[in-house]
């Protein structure tokens, strides 16, 4: 079966299925649910069945609940994602059941049903599934099916469409009860193969995987046609309000209030920031419903985890663009948002309710530009702009067949403050120690850049990677997002003595990521040649790289960084020539102390900002570098009468530790200044370079 137009397709691929184990029919089902976002977001939903397995303590076979675990995503999860639970154990779970005020201690006797020592932990969904009478089970957040049961008359509007079919439950938060009713549903209405619940998403079963796959997609399907048909010639919102700028204009309008937005609520914490101009969110952000719809929040409780009670829709006007009133406004808006959260939580709290956290919002909607989305990391930043898409789609759907009906406010602060929710984010991994920040790293693909690179994101940082050569960047950002994930690395073409690639790549830095927090400067080049024999051409070529292309990214990474208000670190990666004075080599070792002296100028000015200004001094840097690759290497050879391969082994001789200085070893010491561990540290010389008593900076 292939759908016509946008609808889902089969995927399912009898051959590759029939050499399957039923657990792995299960993963093979979840996998081809997940691949696509029009079934459930990111993270979303959850699939199980039931499987006869022999116990390991009685070799008897019993029946086991294979299920998603907790935090997983069924798009990506492996066999170890699922819990594994004695089916037995969880029916005699209702004999300890005290109604729904003290469902929330169920969860506390899920550990007590795992089958095999199974360490993945069951989400508060498992009731959800165990007690359905059907081997197998899909639970997924179509944007069709949300629609639907968002809406003000969602129980009429699923017996319209479904007829007996598939069922109907009001609003009820996941849980032990929830469980019940579905159980209940299902065994009163035998032929029924799914169920709608209210304000959140759809339950189908089968008896087998693949009839359960293929029911969850004809749900969907038939919900979408259903929908595509009520909605055929309406204006989506009621039609734009307002127009949207081209997309050179809306994204240096999102350059500019990225930072500036990131500045502000980053005060605590350091926020990444994701930036969306997709037709879904354009349509919106222009519509006449803006102004309604947004303050409504979404209904899906997925949805509304990763995106908070509500968005921000920022003052800004496409039809008569004025992006500075907009900038002035933001600290009024800001804190007014955060004045209403903290109102909301107060209003809505309970005696034992956790305390209030990050007041900020999440989503912030810019009419004629997009939608600006901020986390703690890019991927979470990323995955919640997502799910907001997915709440336009639901509210688009809703609002043209019936009356759009977001989460009550009471329901929705239980779900954002429930304290199983909070067991969760206490068991969150500790942020690692540049979580948060956003650095750019120039003359990113030679050895001490993406050494620096790495070590930046191994420590949490998103990185944008700059450098002369733009296609070295991008296989150096490629072989990166291969180990620290695409959504942390970026490439760019950059010319440090280029003006206008300059602010360019700073732009796409803000764009990226939201603004700057780290900038590595190590762009660099080397020339060596008798004083005589020094040309014009040479020595500028030298002051243009080392000195003036220095300057120019420094100003244009003070300018983002004060634009944000929270402080940032600035690395000058230049040389012991800068200290110590070699023969042969006049323009660059003047260079080099131009760069020293530039930083020791910019510590001056950036220090009342919080802008900390420091540099690495390396020396005899061979290995993987890009400068020791060409004429260099040769002259410095010439110089100290040895070859290609003495070369190093002269160096290492020379220095007091008599060690080789590694890319590594820079990179340790540009991580060193551009985490807290140097909180006090501005205007400071590290050498790292095996110890050359010529160079002790004094």
């Amino acid at each position: 079966m292939t759908a016509a137009g946008n609808r889902l397709q089969n995927l399912w691929d009898d051959t590759r299925a029939a050499g399957l184990s039923e657990p792995e029919q299960l993963l093979y089902r979840s996998n081809l649910l997940g691949s696509d976002k029009r079934v459930t977001n990111f993270g979303g939903g959850n699939t199980s069945a039931k499987v006869m397995q022999t116990d390991p303590l009685t070799g008897q076979m019993v029946e086991v609940l294979w299920v998603k675990g907790s935090g997983g995503d069924i798009g990506s999860m492996k066999l170890d994602g699922f819990s594994t639970l004695y089916m037995d154990k969880l029916r005699a779970l209702k004999g300890l059941y005290r109604g729904v005020e003290h469902e929330d201690e169920m969860v506390d006797y899920l550990p007590h049903c795992t089958f095999n020592l199974n360490p993945r932990a069951a989400s508060i969904d498992t009731p959800l599934h165990a007690y359905v009478p059907r081997r197998h089970v899909d639970h997924v957040h179509s944007d069709a099916i949300i629609a639907i049961a968002a809406s003000a008359n969602s129980k009429a509007l699923t017996a319209e469409i479904f007829g007996d079919d598939i069922g109907w439950l009001p609003w009820k938060r996941p849980g032990y009860e929830l469980g019940l009713w579905l159980e209940r549903l299902a065994a009163e209405n035998p032929g029924m193969r799914g169920c709608v619940l209210e304000s959140h998403g759809l339950f189908t079963w089968g008896d087998d995987a693949k009839s359960c796959y293929l029911t969850t997609l004809e749900i969907i399907n038939k919900a979408a046609a259903w929908l595509e048909a009520r909605m055929a010639g309406k204006p989506a919102f009621g039609g734009a309000a307002l127009p949207t700028l081209p997309p050179e204009e809306r994204q240096a309008i999102a350059a500019r209030l990225m930072p500036a937005i990131r500045g502000l609520i980053s005060q605590d914490r350091h926020k990444v920031g994701h930036f969306d101009d997709s037709p879904a969110v354009l349509e919106f952000v222009g519509s006449a419903m803006l102004g309604s719809l947004a303050p409504l929040g979404t209904s899906c409780p997925d949805h509304f985890l990763r995106t908070k009670i509500r968005p921000l829709v920022v003052a800004f006007d496409p039809a008569k663009p004025d992006l500075a009133t907009t900038l002035n406004g933001l600290p009024t808006a800001i804190a007014n948002y955060r004045a209403d959260y903290a109102a909301y939580y107060d209003r809505c709290k309970h005696p034992n309710s956790p305390a209030l956290r990050d007041p900020n919002a999440v989503v912030y909607l810019i009419p004629g530009v997009g939608m600006i989305t901020f986390a703690q990391d890019k991927a979470t930043a990323r995955i919640s702009g997502e799910f907001y898409v997915n709440a336009i789609n639901v509210m688009r759907g809703a609002s043209a067949i019936s009356t759009y009906c977001g989460l009550p406010e009471q329901e929705a602060f239980d779900i954002e403050y429930w304290l199983l929710e909070e067991a969760k984010l206490q068991r969150m991994p500790k942020p690692k120690s540049l979580a948060g920040r956003v650095a750019l790293v120039t003359g990113g693909a030679g050895g001490i850049g993406s050494a620096t690179a790495e070590r930046l994101l191994r420590e949490g940082a998103c990185v944008m990677l700059a450098d002369i050569d733009g296609t070295a960047a991008e296989e150096a950002a490629a072989a990166m997002a291969r180990h620290f994930g695409p959504d942390v690395i970026r490439a760019i073409a950059m010319d440090v003595t280029s003006e206008d690639q300059v602010i360019a790549a700073c732009t796409a830095t803000a764009l990226a990521f939201g603004g700057l927090d780290i900038l590595v400067s190590n762009a660099g080049i080397a020339s060596s040649a008798p004083i005589e024999e020094t040309t014009l051409a040479l020595w500028n070529r030298n002051m243009d790289i080392l000195s003036t292309g220095y300057f120019l990214v420094s100003r244009e990474a003070f300018r983002l960084m004060r634009g944000q208000g929270i402080g940032g670190s600035v690395i000058f990666v230049a040389s012991k020539n800068g200290l110590a004075a070699s023969p042969n080599a006049a323009a660059y070792c003047t260079a080099k102390a131009a760069e020293i002296h530039l930083a020791r100028c910019l510590a001056l000015e950036g220090a009342e900002a919080g802008i900390r200004v420091n540099v690495v001094n390396p020396d005899a840097v061979l290995r993987g570098s890009k400068i020791w690759s060409g004429e260099w290497l040769d002259q410095r050879a010439a110089t100290y009468k040895t070859d290609k391969e003495g070369l190093e082994e002269m160096y290492r001789q020379r220095s007091l530790l008599k060690r080789s200085v590694l890319p590594e070893d820079i990179a340790e010491g540009v991580y060193f200044f551009a985490s807290d561990l140097s909180a006090k540290s501005t205007g400071n010389i590290l050498n790292v370079d095996a110890g050359n008593k010529e160079a002790f900076s004094r």
